[in-house]
């Protein structure tokens, strides 16, 4: 069974940094790509960035490039972003994500807050 567990609910200022993690299991998570999702308030999901399976980032949307690193680590089953440099416009709740077997897994989400 995929289960892609996010960390919880995190709150930060702007100009601050977080890091999300993401622990995978239930499937073999070396071989597979993986990312990270944000969903503000009344908006659509939307793609933040990819990382191969190898551990090469693959993409980063235009407004995080240069703020956020997706990194993983392949022996924990882990993905990470650690965002950087924060703007108010990052709110939103953040999914960990991968497609197995054309099925697409998505973690129960962590609420990021960002406020002065």
């Amino acid at each position: 069974q995929v289960r892609l567990v996010d960390s919880g609910v995190d709150l930060v200022q702007p100009g601050g940094s977080l890091k999300l993690s993401c622990v995978a299991s239930g499937f073999s998570f070396s071989t597979h790509a993986m990312s990270w999702w944000r969903q503000a308030p009344g908006k659509e999901r939307e793609l933040v960035a990819v990382i191969r399976a190898n551990g090469l980032p693959a993409y980063y949307d235009d407004s995080v490039e240069g703020r956020f690193t997706i990194s993983r680590d392949n022996a924990k089953n882990m993905v990470y972003l650690q965002m950087n440099d924060m703007k108010l416009e990052d709110k939103g709740t953040y999914y960990c994500n991968t497609a197995h077997a054309g099925t697409d897994y998505w973690g129960q989400g962590t609420q990021v807050t960002v406020s002065p």
